[in-house]
């Protein structure tokens, strides 16, 4: 008998991340760990590698030096362009070199996957102009005011349109690269690199439920004492009519201070307000969800959970979980005699 040739495994999907000095580790480490080698537990099927625009030690924010012997070539012959951050100073161009190099890697195919502040180098590239785009919440407005094409999404863990791909802050980067792995190999696969790495395949919510806590920051004082008055009402109902009866001005002149200063409406800055001392009352408190919402002013538990939602994207009991900060909340056991 002729003996059967065995079926060739498939090609390894190449994944190819450009490092910038100082290079982040954290969105580095994310997308190896997603992208790297597995084995013997999960079947390869990536190949994860890195460059950079001149080869050599590559500083990090770490306090180390990477060793990167490979260049911008590297890209052509990449599946999968990752930039794995960006940390340069405000206003710093982001190189024609590596633009060129990035926009010839896309016009022939590759996806074009930007974590964090890498975003900004798809931006640079043309990538991202008349699409909707995720990076750190905190550089969202940066991304926004430099690249203005850009439609920036503050809320959203991460933005995939197939060929460009971008996440919110480091973390999510993982988010994205699973949820990759899961349209590239289906999510069986995925779910045991979640496995593997202690990670949930799929996080809910959004990341403005990472944000720092709203102040109302610097005002006018025309609007400060409005202000300082309603933060002490929030558990009572407020209409635009009171506000600017208590401002002693028309509504329509109220809603256009408001607009002016805070760049939002007054029903707007209040009920950013309600949600934000919602989450400080999950954090800190072991308040019922009823309870907290009388508190706050929304009136009962099924409209704070519907404002929640449609503010943060996840429900307030999950928030609690993810955020409590008792030991219980955060894995840990109490200690024993």
């Amino acid at each position: 008998m002729t003996p059967r040739s065995l079926p060739k495994p498939p090609a390894l999907h190449r994944v190819v991340a450009v490092l910038q000095p100082p290079q982040s580790a954290f969105p580095l480490a994310c997308a190896s760990e997603v992208f790297g080698d597995h084995s013997p537990a999960i079947p390869s099927r990536y190949a994860f590698e890195v460059c950079t625009e001149h080869p050599g030690p590559v500083r990090t924010q770490a306090g180390y030096d990477l060793l990167v012997t490979t260049s911008l070539d590297a890209l052509e012959r990449a599946d999968t362009v990752l930039v794995p951050g960006w940390q340069q100073p405000v206003g710093t161009e982001v190189s024609a070199r590596l633009i060129a190099a990035v926009r010839r890697a896309h016009r022939r195919g590759a996806r074009v996957v930007g974590i964090c502040s890498g975003a900004f180098v798809l931006a640079a590239a043309g990538l991202l102009d008349d699409r909707r785009a995720a990076t750190h919440w905190a550089q969202a407005p940066g991304l926004a005011a430099r690249f203005p094409r850009v439609r920036v999404d503050p809320a959203v863990l991460y933005v995939d349109h197939g060929d460009v791909a971008t996440s919110a802050g480091s973390a999510a980067g993982v988010d994205l690269c699973l949820h990759l792995v899961r349209t590239d190999q289906g999510a069986a696969y995925a779910m045991r690199i979640a496995r593997q790495m202690v990670m949930p395949p799929h996080r809910e919510g959004c990341q403005l439920q990472y944000a720092e806590l709203p102040t109302s920051g610097p005002v006018t004082d025309s609007l400060a004492p409005l202000l300082e008055w309603l933060a002490g009402r929030l558990d009572q109902p407020v209409s635009v009519a009171e506000m600017a009866a208590r401002s002693q001005v028309s509504a329509r002149t109220l809603t256009r201070r408001f607009t002016e200063q805070l760049g939002i409406s007054p029903g707007r800055w209040l009920l950013d307000r309600r949600i934000a001392a919602t989450r400080a009352l999950l954090e800190e408190t072991d308040l019922p969800v009823e309870t907290i919402a009388h508190r706050v002013g929304l009136s009962s538990a099924v409209n704070l959970r519907r404002r929640f939602h449609e503010a943060l994207r996840t429900t307030p009991a999950a928030y609690r979980r993810a955020f409590r900060a008792d030991g219980a909340a955060l894995g840990t056991e109490p200690a024993t005699r």
